[in-house]
């Protein structure tokens, strides 16, 4: 390669390095506010710090060292595939003692330490004191301002390291057969090292096999030194260039077996895993030749302070005063729990859509409170409960929202207590809870003007207009449209989409659109009454396997967020358990209208129905009614008999003319029976 590089009458080139760039994250100055509060205070001693890089970035994106809440826990595990790294902080107390720091001391000390390791051989035993760095702050607490210069330290060559062979991809140089023996080699030697990444390691290979082994087993892992492979864990994306890591390691093999070297040949050991599938085939190899440090003393010179965001040698600085405070720090964690979905798993996710949503939730109980829990999860900030229920003993196991203090003193009102409990978990929802009744069909109600006046309040201040999504999961429930007008989802022990607009009676049970979709009262031939009255208290208590109420709940919330991912939202046309082999509708899958879980066989299925033009919740003449005579409609509802959402649907003469059928089948069958078997002593009565 140096003799073709001769013919073309130019210089062999030099291998040229990808630096580090500082990742600090809004963690790290939250946890750095804290200790500077409350513990280091006046002292500005250096102090020992952990951070982390990884190599399965995409292309294009910067050599990052990263530094998080956890940087002060030293002894703290590192995440999956990550290296660790060591630094020391110097957090001086203010800004003119941040400038007038000896930068240049400081890297020099860093430096002179890494060669100390290198010259006594301690570095074979941990190679990660050569990835050190240094990092230098000032924190302004009052305006939340931080100032901050890193430095990445490395040892030079005098003249360079001269290239012998361009870096290529190891596809190119490697069978599918020895890419894969490596990473499993690899894998095997991060087990056997108790790491998540090894930083540096040695490396033989055959054309059947690839072994690894780490650096201090140099000379039993390798039978000649004229010529042996290194692998580095390089976080660099770059084609043609390893990362800043490299550097100090060939300053250590020069160092230490410079005089018995004539190639090196470099892997740059490069993991990522894309769409669930692992690859390791983008890493690179070359070769280099590598000058003879072996009789060197002194340390070499050495670089590694970060140029900031002008490209200019200077320090950064963050301004973080809106975001510092320990509620909005909560927000930005959730919303990035959130965020991180659309970088690999849902890039089309409208996280905007399903944050801004307003939920109304009737009823606090077992099913209230996971259905809260699961939109929090989802970063829903608006949530208002209604219920009239106090909080019992037998509550705290099963509603994740309350506690035993909770039930004491006769027990706190469910619908209150579940907003001070939101808010304890996560300031920054606007929860709301309003302690009111829903009467039930054939329950009397005195519509006095002072009843008529509470019950506006008490309808309008949560009126379902203000909401985009309507979750119902109390057991005793009237379901007059009232508050049902404008839902999307809803939930009794199953999941429900609800139709949106009129409808038609058309017989289809497939392909069914949003505005034709059946309510949850579409398939009962009954109105809603009483669910008390006459029923043993295992009948009038939601009596189910526990693990139910968080299944429907989360099933129910799930739904709800698939359908503010449809283009057509509530209109959209009905995924059935038939679609689960075809394309998707949205991103997060399927829309259906309905969930039915069988928690016995641990199964789904996914239902599709019409709306019934005779049902006593949604059916036209119901919501005209109401849309017409209001509270007056709702007086002859509740104090009328239970017959009367019947009489009004039409669900009574649908039952006379059931039972008029019943009869005539009835009588059919006795006719052909004395036909086919004649009996003289018996007479058939007249018809």
């Amino acid at each position: 390669m140096e003799a073709e590089w001769t013919e073309r009458g130019a210089a062999a080139p030099k291998l040229q390095f990808a630096p580090f760039c500082s990742a600090l994250e809004a963690g790290f100055w939250h946890q750095l506010t804290q200790k500077k509060l409350n513990l280091f205070r006046l002292d500005q001693s250096p102090k020992i710090i952990r951070g982390y890089y990884c190599n399965g970035d995409p292309v294009g994106l910067p050599t990052r060292l990263t530094l998080e809440f956890s940087a002060f826990d030293v002894d703290g595990a590192t995440p999956a595939r990550c290296s660790a790294a060591s630094g020391t902080l110097y957090n001086t107390n203010t800004l003119e003692a941040f400038r007038t720091t000896d930068k240049r001391a400081l890297l020099d000390k860093a430096a002179n330490e890494i060669w100390s390791t290198i010259q006594s051989g301690a570095v074979l035993e941990d190679s990660s004191v050569l990835n050190k760095f240094i990092l230098l702050t000032f924190a302004d607490l009052k305006k939340y301002h931080f100032y901050y210069w890193f430095c990445f330290p490395a040892l030079c060559f005098l003249e360079g390291v001269r290239l012998e062979q361009e870096p290529v991809s190891l596809e190119r140089s490697f069978s599918a057969k020895q890419i894969l023996s490596l990473q499993t080699a690899y894998d095997d030697l991060c087990v056997s090292s108790g790491m998540t990444a090894v930083p540096h390691f040695l490396l033989k290979y055959t054309e059947e096999s690839v072994e690894v082994a780490p650096l201090k087993d140099l000379n039993s892992f390798c039978t000649g030194l004229k010529k042996i492979t290194v692998g580095v864990y390089d976080p660099c994306t770059l084609p043609q260039h390893p990362g800043w890591p490299l550097r100090n390691l060939l300053i250590l093999l020069a160092k230490q077996w410079g005089s018995q070297l004539d190639v090196l040949q470099v892997l740059c050991f490069r993991d990522s895993t894309l769409q669930g599938s692992r690859s390791i085939r983008h890493s690179i190899i070359f070769r280099v030749k590598l000058p003879d440090l072996s009789a060197s003393a002194v340390c070499p010179k050495s670089v590694g302070w970060e140029k900031n965001a002008k490209g200019a040698m200077g320090p950064r600085s963050v301004n973080l005063s809106e975001c510092m405070d320990p509620k909005r720090l909560a927000e930005s964690s959730v919303d990035l729990n959130l965020k991180l979905m659309r970088w690999r798993l849902v890039p089309s996710l409208d996280l905007d859509k399903v944050v801004s949503t307003r939920c109304l939730l009737l009823g606090a109980g077992t099913l209230g409170c996971n259905v809260a829990r699961t939109l929090m999860g989802w970063g829903v900030r608006h949530i208002t409960f209604v219920d009239n229920a106090k909080i019992s003993y037998s509550n705290p196991v099963r509603q994740p929202l309350y506690e035993f203090e909770d039930c004491l003193s006769g027990g706190k009102a469910k619908a209150l207590a579940t907003v001070d409990r939101l808010k304890k978990i996560f300031p920054g929802v606007i929860a709301e809870g309003y302690n009111m009744s829903i009467p039930m069909p054939g329950h009397p109600v005195n519509f006095s003007e002072l009843t008529m006046a509470q019950a506006r309040q008490d309808v309008y201040q949560p009126s379902s207009e203000s909401y985009q999504h309507l979750f119902c999961s109390c057991f005793t429930v009237f379901i007059v449209r009232l508050q049902m007008l404008y839902c999307d989802a809803f939930l009794l022990l199953l999941c429900y989409k609800h139709a949106f607009g009129s409808f038609s009676g058309a017989s289809l049970f497939s392909n069914i659109p949003g505005h034709r979709l059946g309510c949850y009262f579409c398939n009962d031939v009954v109105a809603p009454g009483d669910s008390t009255r006459d029923r043993t208290l295992d009948q009038q208590c939601t009596v189910s396997r526990p693990g139910l109420a968080m299944i429907a709940g989360a099933l129910a919330v799930e739904l709800m967020v698939s359908i503010l991912q449809h283009s057509e939202g509530g209109y959209a046309v009905a995924s059935s358990s038939d679609d689960r082999m075809n394309e998707p509708p949205t991103s997060l899958g399927l829309v259906p209208h309905q969930i039915r879980g069988f928690l016995s066989r641990f199964d789904n299925v996914l239902p599709a129905s019409l709306a019934f033009d005779k049902c006593t919740a949604c059916s036209p003449i119901v919501l005209d009614n109401y849309e017409r005579d209001g509270f007056q409609f709702l007086a002859e509802v509740f104090n009328s008999s239970h017959s009367f959402l019947e009489d009004l649907t039409g669900l009574t003469l649908l039952h006379q003319e059931t039972q008029a059928a019943e009869v005539r089948l009835f009588i059919t069958p006795c006719v052909l029976i004395y036909t086919f078997r004649p009996e003289p002593e018996v007479i058939v009565p007249s018809l």
